[in-house]
């Protein structure tokens, strides 16, 4: 399938893969609170979603689209945790074009700037310092000159664990390896750069795959990469999580966990592509802003 015959069906489809995707992950993250029965928050009721509908700003649209918030806050397992689907279109104002042509070339986008696209994006940060934080989105792009997928994850540690990192590497590159060989090296080595804190030199976590621009010219074989990477993260974050939330922490292990979470913090309102292009297209600043932590430091 070529770009020009990429139509409503194909929008239709993705937009459906990222709900579907979403309740999958809702799912998921509820059963471990239905199963966290140790520790000091095991009293506490199982967290649980709270979904909330957000729109678009547009410019003199009636409907620029939405999306819907699914944020979870103060479980036994999760302490704040969103998963956000949208579906956005309108036209690209000048500084959302600009962000997208000083990395892709789109000729004819200054006279038709249409766009339309959609996607889930999810952050999680956990009460124990030892279930490590995790980031996971994938998105469809649509202009009509072009159309991209894009997306990833990545694992946030507060207490790095070799075993834990090479277990979640080996699901993304089954992911990967589905498809092309050489995209689990390419797109490891994309998250190793763009998941670095520049001012303080320093990665964010231990990384994972990061692919942005994907336009094979083949929007199934695309299509169907983007939700394998969706079902690796299924495969790789809950039995993490499972494996650490019922262990005994420490307050110093509590406070380097608050520390690495305003790192976390400083990464996303710096250098993240996906909040940037939220603020500029208008999108609710709330769930543009979920990925923030409910608590964090400075030291």
């Amino acid at each position: 399938m070529t770009e020009a015959m990429i139509g409503e069906s194909e929008k239709a489809r993705a937009k459906a893969w990222f709900e579907e995707l979403r309740n999958r992950i809702c799912a998921a993250f509820e059963a471990l609170e239905d199963a966290q029965d140790t520790g000091p928050f095991a009293d506490l009721p199982p967290g649980r979603f709270e979904r909330k509908e957000t729109r678009r700003a547009g410019e003199g649209e009636a409907d620029a689209g939405g999306g819907v918030m699914a944020v979870m806050r103060g479980g036994r397992v999760f302490e704040k945790v969103g998963v956000n689907v949208s579906a956005v279109y309108g036209r690209l104002g000048a500084q959302a074009q600009r962000s997208l042509t000083a990395r892709r070339e789109i000729p004819g986008l200054e006279a038709d700037p249409r766009f339309w696209a959609s996607g889930i994006s999810l952050v999680a940060h956990m009460r124990s310092p030892r279930t490590p934080a995790v980031h996971m989105n994938t998105r469809m792009f649509w202009t009509p000159f072009d159309w991209w997928f894009g997306g990833g994850a990545d694992l946030n540690p507060m207490l790095e664990n070799e075993d834990d990192t090479a277990f979640f590497h080996a699901r993304l590159r089954e992911a990967c390896d589905a498809h092309d060989p050489g995209y689990y090296p390419r797109f490891k080595a994309w998250a190793d750069d763009y998941f670095l804190i520049r001012h303080w030199n320093e990665p964010r976590g231990v990384g994972g795959i990061f692919y942005d621009d994907l336009c094979t010219g083949d929007w199934e074989a695309d299509f169907a990469f983007t939700r394998d990477v969706g079902q690796g993260f299924l495969a790789a974050f809950p039995p993490l999580t499972e494996q650490h939330m019922r262990e005994s922490w420490t307050e110093a292990e509590r406070e380097i966990q608050l520390v690495k979470r305003g790192r976390y913090a400083e990464f996303n309102l710096v250098y993240d592509r996906g909040t940037r292009f939220g603020l500029e297209t208008g999108h609710n600043p709330e769930a543009v802003l979920m990925s923030l932590p409910p608590i964090a430091k400075w030291p």
